[in-house]
C-alpha cells in the first residue's frame, strides 16, 4: 500500500557559512608600494637629473694677475677656466670681451673671479671723483624707489644717465632737459656700501651722480616730491661719456636753472 507525498516536508540542508573574504591588499602594503616606487623615482628619476646639474661646467674668466685698482684691464691679465656651474653666482663674466678694457674698480687679485661689479669705466673711483671735486660741480644722491628705479642695480661708475621724473599728480613722467645727462658716480646699499666696495647681493638704495649745484637743487627738489627713474644713455669710453656731459653743460649755459623759490600771489599783491 502507497502513503503517496503524505507527511512533512523534507528538511532543508542548512548552507555552510561562507569564509571570511580577504582582501588582495592591506592598507600598509599600499603604503609600502608607494614608498618603493617613489623611492625608485628619485633613485633612478630625480637623482641622476641633480647630478647632471651639479656636474654642468662652463667657461668663466679669471685673472692670472693682480690688478690694482683704477688699472686698465688688459687680455693678458685673465685667463679662461672651466669650472662646475652649481651654485655660481649669476653675475660671474664669462667672456673676456666684456672685461678686456675696463679698470678695476677695487683691487684685484690673481685667481678671484670677475664679476661686473669689481670692474669700472672709468678709472677714477667714487671716493677718487669726491676728492677732486673743485666747485663747479658737486656730488648728490637721490634715493632710488625700487629695483626697476635704478635699473635693476646695473649702474656703475661712469654712466651717463638721463633722470626721469614720474608727476604722481599728472600720471605721467618724463626727463627734464636739465637732467637730460648726468654722470654716475657710485651706488650705495642701505648699508652704506658702495658698489665699487664689493658686496654681491647688495641692492642699490641711492644713486650718487655728478652735477652742477643748480641741478644738485633740482634734484633735491624732485628727489621729495616726485619718484625717481634712471635710464642708461651710454656706458663705454670716457672720452665718449664726457662728450655728453658737455651737450649737457652747454644747454645749462644756454639755460640756466632758476631755483629762486616763487614769490606768493599775496606777497606779489604786497
Amino acid at each position: 500500500m502507497s502513503f503517496g507525498n503524505f507527511g512533512s516536508k523534507p528538511m532543508k540542508t542548512p548552507k555552510a557559512p561562507k569564509a571570511p573574504g580577504k582582501k588582495p591588499f592591506s592598507s600598509r602594503t599600499v603604503i609600502g608600494v608607494i614608498c618603493i616606487v617613489l623611492a625608485l623615482l628619485i633613485t633612478f628619476g630625480v637623482a641622476p637629473l641633480v647630478n647632471r646639474f651639479t656636474d654642468q661646467k662652463v667657461d668663466i674668466v679669471r685673472l692670472k694677475a693682480d690688478v690694482q685698482r683704477g688699472q686698465i684691464i688688459t687680455a693678458d691679465h685673465l685667463e679662461v677656466v672651466n669650472v662646475g656651474s652649481y651654485n655660481l653666482p649669476n653675475n660671474v663674466i664669462k667672456d673676456g670681451k666684456a672685461v678686456v678694457g675696463k679698470y678695476a674698480a677695487t683691487d684685484l687679485y690673481a685667481g678671484d673671479y670677475l664679476f661686473t661689479s669689481k670692474l669700472s669705466n672709468d678709472n677714477k673711483s667714487a671716493d677718487d671723483v669726491l676728492l677732486g671735486l673743485g666747485g663747479e660741480k658737486v656730488a648728490v644722491s637721490v634715493n632710488v624707489a625700487n629695483f626697476a628705479a635704478g635699473l635693476s642695480d646695473k649702474l656703475e661708475n661712469g654712466d651717463i644717465v638721463s633722470v626721469i621724473i614720474y608727476d604722481k599728480e599728472m600720471y605721467t613722467s618724463y626727463i627734464p632737459a636739465e637732467l637730460k645727462y648726468v654722470k654716475v658716480i657710485t651706488t650705495t646699499t642701505n648699508e652704506g656700501v658702495d658698489k665699487d666696495e664689493i658686496v654681491e647681493g647688495g641692492k642699490a638704495a641711492t644713486v650718487t651722480v655728478l652735477v652742477t649745484p643748480e641741478q644738485a637743487e633740482l634734484l633735491a627738489h624732485y628727489n621729495s616730491v616726485t619718484t625717481i627713474h634712471f635710464s642708461l644713455v651710454y656706458r663705454g669710453e670716457t672720452d665718449k661719456a664726457d662728450a655728453y656731459i658737455k651737450v649737457q653743460d652747454d644747454y645749462l649755459k644756454k639755460n640756466p636753472i632758476d631755483n629762486t623759490p616763487k614769490e606768493t600771489e599775496e606777497e606779489n599783491n604786497g
